[in-house]
């Protein structure tokens, strides 16, 4: 897979070999207007708002030499629609979380394989396990003009304030699960440290809970280095780090302490590296438009050793129970037999203003 094309509203950038260090060393479209993208997707993160008014978030829309639009809208409720017209064929979706409508940041992924009939718009929300999925018949190619129209800003196009970023890619994108972790990141091993990427099935390493566990599979994804992806800078000797780690926001920490006992009669909480950015522990990353991350999944979900800090191992829960989630998701290609359940995570997830509150209570 490739990434092709990134917006925000600061930059926007297309090249047909790719971004960044998802560059390839030919082209993956040929360079005119009318070749098709038959199968991609379209990924983008944006805020809900409070109001739930409708409001056209992200398309474009041209008339010559006929009618051609593709438009994403935010719908009341916390939902969102998708309406593409080519030639006087309509196809559409609406979709809907349960939990969206209070100025949340949802994270939408459509993808299409038109020589298939087959299309799918997914709904997720950073920091949550839940994948929300719609089905789309017919869903139609877009050429090389349309994905220049949309993603560069040109001819009629809408890229609401809302709007975090959006990308391109020329494939099918897994969705649910992702590695968090940077493939250099040294994991506690009982042979030392070594870095994540080099960590296979059958392999073992160290974790807080549960002493030496076996590595079950290793799992990596390059993307857009924006939004709920834009890498985070955990700084040594903060939270026991005994060097610096860059990880994805949703990265979560295990943090413990009298700090921890006092404000939550907790033992250990769970902290996103996204509530962490303080400006001196914790700070946002510098990077290039893609960013590839590692993880590791291990049989109890069991908490790795990072540098000397405890970190989240990779989160499936009981993905291998649902066929059409587990093969739209990064574990598809793996045994569904030998695939782990994991129980809901032991400790609690701090929200965003009691992260702030400790994060302040640890640096005075």
């Amino acid at each position: 897979m490739t990434w092709l094309a990134l917006c925000d509203h600061d930059d926007r950038r297309l090249s047909l070999r790719g971004l960044g260090t998802d560059k390839k060393e030919s082209p993956q479209l040929e360079d005119t207007p009318a070749t098709l993208l038959t199968r991609g997707s379209i990924m983008f993160e944006t805020r809900l708002s409070a109001d739930g008014r409708p409001q056209v978030l992200f398309g474009y829309k041209t008339t010559f030499p006929a009618m051609r639009s593709l438009t994403f809208q935010a719908i009341p409720g916390g939902g969102i629609a998708m309406v593409q017209v080519q030639n006087g064929d309509i196809s559409h979706a609406a979709i809907k979380h349960a939990e969206a409508g209070r100025t949340d940041v949802v994270r939408i992924t459509y993808s299409w394989d038109s020589t298939l009939n087959w299309g799918r718009m997914t709904l997720e929300k950073p920091e949550e396990t839940e994948v929300t999925s719609v089905y789309i018949d017919n869903p139609r190619a877009l050429s090389l003009e349309d994905i220049r129209d949309l993603m560069l800003g040109r001819s009629d196009q809408t890229f609401a304030s809302d709007m975090i970023f959006a990308a391109l890619s020329d494939q099918i994108e897994p969705i649910g699960p992702m590695p968090t972790l940077l493939p250099g990141t040294p994991l506690a091993t009982p042979w030392g440290y070594k870095d994540a990427n080099k960590l296979q099935r059958g392999d073992t390493v160290i974790t807080r809970e549960a002493g030496i566990v076996p590595v079950l599979q290793h799992v990596g994804r390059t993307v857009p280095a924006r939004g709920s992806f834009c890498p985070i800078r955990l700084r040594a000797p903060y939270f026991g780090l005994q060097q610096d780690i860059i990880v994805a926001p949703d990265q979560r920490l295990i943090i413990d302490g009298p700090e921890v006992e006092y404000l939550f009669s907790q033992e250990a909480v769970l902290v996103p590296a996204r509530h962490l950015v303080n400006g001196f522990a914790a700070l946002t990353e510098p990077c290039g438009p893609m960013i590839t991350y590692s993880q590791l999944l291990l049989p109890r979900h069991e908490t790795l050793l990072a540098a000397g800090t405890s970190v989240e191992s990779l989160y499936i829960g009981r993905i291998r129970r649902n066929n059409q989630h587990l093969q739209s998701s990064l574990l598809h290609s793996f045994d569904r037999a030998l695939l782990p359940e994991h129980p809901r995570p032991a400790h609690h997830v701090l929200r965003w203003f009691d992260a702030i509150h400790l994060a302040r209570r640890r640096a005075a």
